[in-house]
């Protein structure tokens, strides 16, 4: 197969990344629109999520590795499997999906265009929750791709998404573009924009002890992995 040019690279990386968030976005929408029970809103937009990440990984993993997350695309730059200037491209296009991808679900919805969200999740335990559910994400996917079985990461991730939104607290962000994007809704997925700094820093932390433990665990040459997050 001839190399991908970066510009595929990049138009992989923004359409994968606001598909992702308009699933997110807009299976919540929707999930609030069908019920009024939280528990079942929440497997709801639990189950498209994951749905919606296996599919998109499978299709945009072969162009760009299908990130969708900057918290992925700089544990492959610390292990080697990127350039910065690659890297800092991918971020670039991430987040810029990440909003697009909210804003069309709004507008799906016949939501204003830009709700800022009013979603209070500034609380302790939840950013710790971030750093748990963001260090498990990328050993996921680096560990299933170090160990020679790359073909499983939409799945392996699209599994742990879905179970990660109950057994973490924070509902399992795992994603700073993803936090950017879902201050832009007011919605069952939406998060203050007060609330995203502390949520963001997290990620970061648990990115860091995931290239620590990746390192030790899974050494080996820098993973050019299909992955992404919720």
């Amino acid at each position: 197969m001839p190399p991908v040019r970066l510009t595929a690279k990049l138009a992989s990386e923004f359409v994968g990344t606001a598909f992702l968030l308009a699933g997110v976005v807009g299976s919540g929408i929707m999930a609030e629109t069908l019920t009024d029970d939280v528990g079942l809103q929440l497997f709801q937009n639990a189950v498209a999520t994951g749905g919606v990440l296996i599919a998109l990984i499978l299709t945009f993993g072969a162009v760009s590795g299908a990130h969708f997350n900057p918290v992925v695309t700089l544990a492959e730059r610390a292990l080697g499997g990127i350039d910065t200037p690659t890297a800092l491209s991918y971020i670039g296009a991430q987040i810029a999906g990440a909003i697009t991808g909210t804003l069309a679900a709004n507008v799906m919805f016949d939501l204003a265009v830009i709700e800022w969200s009013t979603k209070d999740r500034s609380a302790g335990h939840l950013v710790f929750a971030e750093v748990i559910a963001t260090l498990g994400l990328l050993l996921v996917i680096f560990g299933i791709v170090r160990s020679g079985r790359p073909e499983g990461v939409a799945y392996a991730v699209g599994a742990y998404i879905t179970g990660a939104y109950y057994f973490t607290s924070s509902t399992s962000f795992a994603n700073p573009a993803v936090t950017i994007a879902r201050t832009f809704s007011d919605t069952f997925a939406g998060i203050e924009p007060s609330s995203a700094p502390a949520f963001i820093g997290a990620q970061f932390v648990g990115l860091v002890v995931a290239i620590a433990l990746i390192s030790v665990i899974f050494p080996g040459a820098g993973a050019g992995a299909a992955t992404a997050e919720g």
